[in-house]
């Protein structure tokens, strides 16, 4: 994963996410507008729209002083949490089937 700041202000960030797909910008950009903080968070991969640009683009938009990169940063360690709590979970589960049978 390539990224690529754009363009970065007190309050707002542009940013490249090259080799990515919806499927990850849908889950970056649900857990950043769940981040404290976070005003607006979007993304555009509409080559036709935009230019001829077929990377995504992340644009966050922060609030209360949060700078944008922090909230890049905490929505990706949220991420992270998540899946780290899925994987236990599906362990157990098998845990539990195992022990069943």
């Amino acid at each position: 994963m390539e990224l690529r700041v754009i363009d970065k202000t007190d309050e707002e960030l542009r940013i490249e996410i090259a080799g990515e797909d919806h499927t990850f910008m849908n889950v970056l950009k649900g857990q950043l507008l769940n981040t404290d903080g976070v005003a607006a968070a979007t993304y555009d991969m509409n080559p036709e729209q935009s230019g001829g640009q077929t990377e995504p683009i992340l644009s966050v938009k922060t609030e209360d002083g949060l700078d944008p990169l922090d909230a890049l940063g905490e929505a990706a360690t949220g991420i992270s949490d998540n899946l780290a709590d899925l994987y236990d979970r599906i362990e157990a589960a098998f845990d539990d089937a195992a022990a069943e049978a």
